[in-house]
């Protein structure tokens, strides 16, 4: 029997994927609930346990895939691959009324274009400080700031080396946390209760994971508004990040 259910297992890995990714979001979404009194959201708390969960699969094969390279857990590389993840941005999309984003307009462009840069010079700041001073690894780190997406494209496309794309993304990852995690207690100073104020706020904010969450833990009608223009961030920073941005970190440092 339980040679039978590990060989479905190993032969369906993308389902096996989603049943324990749907366990993690069940439990996390019970100790939000009954650990923390909805004072964290869920996803905050499945982003941490999934980190854990990537550190002992690496540590235990090796491997450079967390705990994807368990052949048991071989379908979360899949999952969590570009492809599921573009398809989960996109489809938020699909939630926004076009009379309501409309709204947004030149405050929402501006909210962008800060969203992209203020980031990016807090983590080039903080890299600086570090004792990271070469252009490729303040622009890096500081693209990282501006989303965790951003800072391995951006990282990929200037030459930095595996060890600064990783710490872009761990950079990424705490924003991402961070803003999951303050938005609803922020929701009431930020006045996030129209669909613009959200707008604003994901142009700001940027991370689309962390203004899902956040926004979600606030008002879930408001999450589609957000995501969008946060979408439009990463797509932005990816964009600004090897070029305009590490050229005009590279004038500054050499």
């Amino acid at each position: 029997m339980i040679e039978m259910l590990e060989k479905t297992v190993l032969h369906n890995g993308l389902v096996t994927a989603f049943a324990v990714v749907g366990l993690i979001m069940y439990v996390s979404m019970l100790l939000s609930k009954h650990l923390t009194f909805g004072r964290v959201h869920g996803s905050a708390i499945a982003i941490v346990i999934g980190l854990g969960l990537a550190y002992w699969g690496g540590s235990h094969t090796g491997g450079q895939k967390g705990l994807a390279d368990l052949s048991l857990f071989s379908g979360i590389g899949l999952m969590g691959g570009a492809m599921l993840r573009d398809f989960a941005i996109v489809a938020t999309a699909f939630e926004v009324q076009a009379t309501e984003a409309r709204k947004a307009g030149m405050i929402g462009v501006v909210a962008l274009v800060l969203g992209t840069v203020l980031p990016f010079i807090v983590g080039a700041s903080v890299a600086y400080a570090f004792g990271y001073r070469d252009a490729v690894s303040m622009t890096t780190i500081g693209a990282g700031a501006v989303t965790y997406i951003v800072g391995p494209v951006t990282g990929a496309a200037i030459g930095a080396s595996s060890e600064l794309m990783a710490l872009s993304i761990a950079t990424g990852l705490v924003k991402a946390i961070l803003v999951m995690v303050g938005t609803p207690v922020a929701a009431g100073f930020l006045g996030l209760r129209t669909p613009r104020s959200a707008m604003v706020f994901g142009g700001l904010a940027g991370t689309v994971s962390g203004v899902s969450a956040g926004l979600a833990a606030t008002d879930r009608k408001l999450v589609p508004y957000g995501t969008l223009v946060a979408t439009f961030h990463t797509g932005l920073g990816c964009l600004m990040g090897p070029s305009i941005l590490y050229f005009a970190t590279k004038s500054l440092v050499g």
